[in-house]
């Protein structure tokens, strides 16, 4: 992409690979919640309580990778578990909240992506506002939590969970709620994630100007011209100081 770029007033960014790299398991994190288990009817194991979950999200289609942009409205994971638990004969001393934690600590525990320490500091000392915006089933608490403890020194003025407002990118309605909260135009605003219709056509269509970050994508990708890409943080530092 060669056309000149406009520095802009705010990025937002996504978390997943993003942010924050993650390896997930789910059998980890269901062997994790199924500890506090205080009935098990069926003496179900955790990869019988796993199956039947990922059984459930392929109905849904709702991690497929080549569908899962097509899903706009969120699913939030407390009626995901409620669903699983119950329906499996299966209640747990925990509470909604405490299951996402107990579960995605164990499955995905996450490392900062090399480099975003720096950059968001950068950020800082060049006066850009910065913010979040993450397609996530987890409680908003718990994913602002989570970022907190990796990234303690950001100066985020906001992070959006979408499983606390309906909306999932690729739709623009969760776009143009962050830019209510920033109090500002789209023109004015950055996006950055790594996943090419979730975020680049998602906040593309929204009005953002996009930017597909690749230095942490753990799923295979078609590479595009048609837009700012870049694999490392330094590399879009470089482009703000030019």
């Amino acid at each position: 992409m060669t056309q000149k770029i406009k520095k802009p007033k705010m990025i937002l960014f996504d978390y997943g690979q993003t942010l924050g790299n993650e390896t997930f398991s789910g059998i980890r994190g269901t062997e994790a919640v199924l500890k506090y288990a205080i009935q098990n009817k069926y003496n179900l194991t955790p990869q019988q309580v796993q199956d039947e979950a990922e059984a459930i999200n392929q109905e849904l289609g709702r991690f497929d990778p080549l569908k899962r942009h097509q899903m706009q409205v969120e699913i939030p994971n407390y009626m995901f578990t409620s669903y699983l638990y119950q329906s499996l004969g299966i209640q747990l001393a925990l509470s909604s909240k405490e299951i996402d934690k107990v579960f995605w600590d164990a499955a995905a525990p996450a490392v900062p992506t090399e480099g975003i320490e720096d950059f968001l500091e950068f950020l800082h000392q060049q006066g850009i506002r910065t913010g979040v915006i993450s397609n996530i089933t987890y409680d908003g608490d718990i994913v602002k939590e989570r970022i907190n403890n990796l990234l303690p020194n950001h100066h985020f003025e906001f992070i959006i969970a979408t499983s606390d407002y309906l909306f999932r990118k690729p739709n623009k309605r969760i776009f143009l709620f962050a830019l209510e909260k920033a109090q500002l135009e789209p023109g004015d605003v950055w996006y950055v994630g790594d996943q090419y219709e979730a975020d680049v056509v998602g906040s593309s269509g929204a009005g953002l100007f996009p930017v597909w970050y690749q230095g942490a994508i753990d799923l295979p990708f078609t590479p595009k011209e048609d837009v700012l890409t870049i694999q490392s943080w330094a590399q879009l530092q470089g482009l703000l100081e030019d």
